[in-house]
């Protein structure tokens, strides 16, 4: 039997299971491909926020990477917390000697609004990161983090979008969920556009989004499709999650990474319930 495709996460570990490596294998899982992993840091982290992290050593996540790569192989990767400057320019000169696509998710806090990057390394995404990305995945705070664009409105997107751009990704996707409305993203690589629409669900349990969306977008590319059918495809899958959503602990709960494989606990959807073009993924 042959392997399904291989996707290897390059993040922290999110004690609740909701966001980081425990979010990027669930999706993985749920999309058909093989997850691996590269511990970036450990954090004691619930549904309330996080009460701590902890780093680790350059070494052990260098080694971890090249453990997977030389011996597997890879066909996409993904990049979620890098706390510091070192750890982002190690795991930058990885990726550029890595012969994949790479999704970079530039995590600059939490869901809490805990910080879960340095000042000191914003730079160092900047210079040395985004320019190895195949698509970059900011929200509108890690956006006005890196390049000081706020965005407010609809139109102010592709301005943002220009800025990041600007760093050197092949691709950028400018989450709009901060925004009030339908949940919009944008999808440019400076010349072609796609905007990608859903209507905005009543559900306070979004823990895990980010990280499930880069998590998507890194699995439908390792399976060859292109980076607007890669992206349609995961906003689809993302949807599907923030709509069955649920409470665990006393805040805020996480996505259902298994809402595909589920039929009992699928929401019901309807042909405005997911981006335009796109399909619900079906169970691997």
């Amino acid at each position: 039997m042959s392997a399904p495709p291989g996707v290897l996460t390059v993040a922290g570990s999110d004690s609740g299971g909701g966001a980081g490596i425990q979010a990027d294998l669930k999706t993985m899982l749920a999309l058909g491909v093989h997850g691996m992993s590269v511990l970036t840091a450990v954090t004691a982290q619930n549904s309330l926020g996080v009460q701590g992290a902890w780093e680790l050593p350059v070494e052990a996540v260098r080694a971890q990477y090249r453990s997977v790569v030389d011996d597997i192989g890879v066909q996409a990767v993904k990049t979620g917390m890098l706390s510091s400057a070192e750890l982002v320019e190690t795991v930058a000169d990885l990726i550029a000697g890595t012969d994949a696509p790479a999704v970079v998710d530039p995590v600059g806090v939490s869901k809490h609004g805990d910080p879960l990057l340095a000042s000191s390394a914003l730079d160092s995404v900047r210079a040395r990161l985004l320019p190895v990305a195949t698509v970059a995945t900011p929200n509108l705070d890690e956006v006005a983090q890196l390049t000081d664009v706020r965005v407010g409105s609809e139109p102010d997107m592709r301005r943002a979008a220009r800025a990041v751009l600007a760093f050197g990704p092949r691709w950028v996707v400018i989450k709009g969920g901060h925004l009030s409305g339908d949940a919009v993203d944008l999808l440019t690589d400076g010349s072609e556009e796609h905007w990608l629409r859903a209507p905005r669900h009543d559900n306070r349990h979004t823990h895990g989004t980010g990280c499930t969306l880069a998590s998507a977008i890194a699995s439908e590319l390792a399976k060859g499709r292109s980076v607007p059918e890669a992206v349609t495809t995961a906003k689809a899958y993302v949807t599907g999650a923030i709509a069955s959503g649920f409470a665990l602990g006393a805040g805020i709960g996480p996505v259902n990474h298994a809402w595909n494989l589920n039929p009992s606990r699928r929401p019901r959807m309807t042909a405005d319930a997911v981006p335009a073009g796109s399909r619900v993924p079906p169970v691997p």
